[in-house]
């Protein structure tokens, strides 16, 4: 049947049937279609592939490092990026991943730039397509213990470690790690630059949020489940009225200054957890 000779409905149909770039081959003749609905689906379609085109490019520029390393020789190329360096309360999470060369991830990007929703979907993804991911975490008495820089190269190297393919490059968001004996490249705002990294930021956000929402049962009263630990008016709040609990970094202001004592809700402080 001739495109003239179908209606709206069925051009619809038609075209959701196609890929885009056969789509694409046939715009000009709904263009020459003297029906006016025809025109603005022709619109639509073209706007949707104009979408689609800028998509493919963000993510073949998000892939382009990778694709020159493997280009080079290496053949595992994973990232790492950590959750929760910020927060007041909860361990700091790193994730560590591995992603197959043939499997586009629409929308992955920084999970800071991502909604709650948009990262639950891509962390299912990223998880059943990665050839292989993992995670690691430092506890908020090992942060005490140590400092926020060391917590964070703590975990991303556990993550790296739990890893079940053996990496042969590394991309690092911003940071080195000395004790990996990989060669690595730290890369500055990494998160929005390399898709891997990406990939390890919204695993290690999403696991962290869902580490502190089951927190929040068996610590009620912070709101853990709503600002994750983060220092929120509400979360300073809560501290001044019930003070600090297991789950709280005492180096951290202003809990060093408000709770100079060495007990935490009937734990020490040193107690790793």
């Amino acid at each position: 049947m001739k495109l003239d000779q179908m209606t709206i409905g069925e051009l619809e149909d038609w075209l959701r049937g196609m890929s885009w770039q056969q789509v694409e081959k046939v715009l000009p003749e709904l263009r020459e279609d003297p029906r006016r609905g025809v025109h603005n689906l022709g619109r639509r379609w073209h706007t949707k592939i104009e979408d689609k085109k800028k998509e493919i490019f963000r993510w073949e520029n998000l892939c382009r490092r990778e694709r020159e390393l493997r280009e080079k020789g290496y053949r595992y190329v994973a990232g790492t990026d950590e959750a929760g360096r910020g927060p007041l309360a909860g361990p700091v999470v790193a994730a560590a991943v591995i992603l197959p060369e043939d499997k586009p991830l629409c929308g992955l990007d920084d999970s800071k730039k991502l909604t709650p929703r948009q990262r639950r979907e891509l962390f299912r993804e990223i998880t059943s397509s990665a050839l292989a991911w993992s995670v690691g975490s430092s506890s908020p008495a090992y942060i005490d213990a140590t400092d926020i820089l060391q917590a964070t190269r703590k975990a991303m190297e556990q993550a790296l470690a739990k890893l079940s393919l053996l990496p042969d490059y590394l991309l690092v968001d911003a940071l080195h790690l000395p004790g990996v004996a990989l060669p690595q490249e730290g890369i500055e705002g990494g998160d929005g630059k390399c898709a891997c990294i990406a990939a390890a930021s919204v695993v290690a956000k999403v696991t962290r949020d869902t580490w502190m929402e089951e927190w929040d049962r068996q610590y009620p009263g912070y709101g853990f489940a709503r600002h994750k630990g983060y220092p929120t008016p509400e979360h300073v709040q809560a501290l001044m009225k019930l003070g600090p609990c297991p789950l709280h970094r005492r180096s951290f202001e202003p809990l060093a200054s408000l709770f100079p004592c060495k007990s935490i809700a009937g734990r020490e402080v040193g107690e790793d957890g």
